[in-house]
């Protein structure tokens, strides 16, 4: 069950956020203190999504299923495993608290809907590298927290090895802040007009 759930979670991914913000927006109620505080939460969000992307890459947005031709553990992911998922979940708790709407029961209710999602993703994800990288992987998973990031930093031969790709990072944020762009306009304006 919670396999099959994590496999359609991993492959809807980036669909099971509208209805929270189409709720969002609907039932906006925000302030310029809400604004302020949910913006700066989701810049951190997008901060450690693109610092995970600039060594990642775009493999990271596939929907396919899991895969991975190499085990990424520079940049971010240093820090800890999942960069790009607490990116997430901070962007969606940010997008909350902007927008006020239902406060606190739908950004409580979000936040414990991401934190379980991604949990279920990242036990998919971690079959997959176990089996891919075996004791690279396991020593990795080991040293290197899942959602929260230490302050030193993981260290391996692997990631010397492991170039910067500024470029190829905005690349494939683009979507992304794409998203934050006009998500943050409407509940601004919608602040503004009403």
């Amino acid at each position: 069950m919670n396999k099959k759930l994590g496999k359609f979670l991993f492959k809807n991914r980036s669909y099971t956020p509208i209805p929270f913000v189409i709720l969002m927006i609907i039932f906006q109620n925000a302030n310029l203190a809400s604004i302020i505080i949910g913006l700066m939460i989701v810049l951190t969000g997008e901060f450690f999504r693109y610092w995970g992307v600039v060594y990642a890459g775009s493999a990271t947005r596939t929907t396919s299923g899991v895969g991975a031709n190499q085990l990424i553990v520079s940049g971010a992911f240093a820090h800890l495993r999942n960069p790009l998922y607490l990116g997430n979940i901070l962007i969606y708790l940010g997008f909350g608290v902007m927008s006020m709407a239902l406060f606190p029961y739908l950004q409580i209710i979000a936040l414990l809907f991401f934190v379980f999602q991604y949990h279920l993703i990242i036990a998919e994800e971690e079959e997959f590298l176990l089996k891919t990288f075996g004791k690279k992987y396991e020593d990795y998973k080991a040293a290197v927290p899942k959602l929260f990031p230490s302050i030193s930093a993981y260290k391996s031969d692997d990631s010397k090895n492991q170039p910067l790709k500024m470029h190829a990072g905005l690349k494939s944020e683009r979507r992304t802040l794409q998203a934050i762009i006009v998500i943050s306009l409407i509940i601004i304006l919608t602040f503004i007009f009403s």
